[in-house]
């Protein structure tokens, strides 16, 4: 059907190949690692982390990543007290210009609804146990606004740059689904 769809519209000079080369290339270099910077320079610079957590698209756009359309990006901070889950329960809505494309346990049924109704189970199959005492928020994505997790940072990396920091952040850490990890003890940093 896409190809179907691809060739008429190439056909009628709607859109010409190029464009769609050129925008395959666009979707194909959105990887977490965009993601990751965000998070690291929020964790190094106070003023871009505020200026993230206000207008969390506006702070991306200020470190060159460009939206490809008009959803907005709202920016949520996990704390000691709160752990944000990021889930789209319609269908797949997810902050492709800063993670990419979704892992596929992300667009399955049973991750949308029970990630709502049973949140610290879901996340303790992915191995991340939540205090009791600590509240877990979880925010849906829709049509036109998308989530991303501000992960905390972890203890033990004063000191440390921000491409090292950068480094720690992978696609779970952004989606909520698990924390932030040291590397092993005894490993090049």
């Amino acid at each position: 059907m896409e190809t179907a769809v691809r060739e008429l519209l190439v056909e009628r000079r709607l859109i010409g190949a190029d464009e769609i080369r050129r925008q395959i290339e666009v979707l194909d270099s959105r990887t977490p690692a965009l993601g990751a910077r965000v998070v690291a320079r929020a964790w190094v610079d106070p003023y871009f982390k505020e200026r993230l957590l206000a207008d969390g698209r506006t702070a991306c756009e200020e470190l060159g990543i460009s939206f490809y359309d008009d959803t907005g990006l709202i920016v949520l901070e996990n704390t000691d007290r709160v752990h944000n889950l990021i889930v789209c329960t319609l269908c797949s809505c997810y902050p492709r210009p800063v993670l990419g494309l979704p892992p596929d346990w992300y667009k399955l049924k049973p991750y949308r609804a029970r990630a709502v109704r049973e949140p610290r189970a879901v996340l303790a199959e992915f191995g991340t146990v939540i205090p009791d005492d600590v509240e877990i928020r979880v925010s849906d994505s829709t049509a036109m606004v998308r989530f991303l997790v501000l992960p905390r940072r972890p203890a033990g990396t004063d000191g440390w740059g921000e491409e090292e920091l950068t480094a720690l952040v992978t696609r779970d850490t952004m989606i909520g689904v698990a924390p932030v990890a040291l590397p092993i003890a005894g490993a090049d940093r």
